[in-house]
């Protein structure tokens, strides 16, 4: 396994524009996410092929890796990595996520991912990321537990003036997490959880959790396909 190290130049396309692009899909329940990260990478199209944007979906066609975006996770869920991985459409499988700790890399390992890359990667470093899973890497994002974010990345909320960790937190409880379960899953204590639930709350202008959750089911805080086939 080898940490990521950018190279600080782009791969150049062959002479006669054949080179294929790496295919790769990216699995989210958010459509705001997943929009995201097809802009984000739009530049690079010549060098990265998004096929696939699925929200709760199973992949359908071949793609050289495919990417789990964690928003409103953090934590895999490993009934989908493993699903993933069984899936012989997907040639590799790799993790994307704002949390980059040693036990989540490990875990994602040993279920079989090839890839664990932090959000606070710049587009073309992703790319390279891709590109070197899709060419038989194994690659992960230094463990540096919450990393910043990419500034070209977007979620739920950031138009009303959200961060991403506060974004994650109001996902997590119009889905109708408690606070100990949101706790558990961002891996932060719980005095932490509410000093986040306060902030959001004074962003969007809700003075208690019903309003909160209200607000959040009109704001595009819910899964977009709660009841999507695996």
């Amino acid at each position: 396994m080898s940490h990521f190290t950018p190279r600080g130049e782009e791969r150049e396309v062959s002479a006669d524009g054949q080179a294929r692009p790496v295919r790769v899909a990216l699995r989210n329940d958010y459509e705001i996410v997943l929009g995201g990260f097809r802009r984000m990478l739009e530049r690079y199209q010549h060098r990265v092929e998004v096929v696939e944007v699925l929200e709760q979906q199973r992949i359908d066609q071949p793609v050289d890796v495919a990417l789990y975006d964690t928003f409103a996770q953090h934590e895999p869920e490993h009934h989908v990595v493993a699903e993933m991985i069984a899936n012989p459409a997907n040639a590799s499988v790799a993790v994307y996520s704002w949390i980059v700790e040693q036990e989540l890399i490990d875990a994602a390992l040993r279920q079989g991912v090839r890839g664990y890359f932090a959000k606070s990667m710049t587009a073309l470093e992703l790319v390279e990321a891709i590109e070197r899973v899709a060419a038989g890497e194994v690659v992960c994002s230094p463990p540096d537990g919450r990393v910043r974010s990419n500034a070209a990345l977007d979620w739920p909320g950031r138009a009303d003036g959200l961060s991403d960790r506060e974004s994650e937190v109001l996902a997590l409880i119009t889905q109708g997490k408690s606070n100990a379960e949101v706790a558990a899953r961002t891996h932060l204590a719980p005095n932490t959880i509410k000093t986040h639930i306060r902030s959001a709350y004074r962003k969007i202008g809700a003075t208690n959790r019903v309003e909160a959750v209200l607000w959040g089911v009109q704001n595009g805080f819910r899964p977009d396909h709660d009841a999507a086939p695996h």
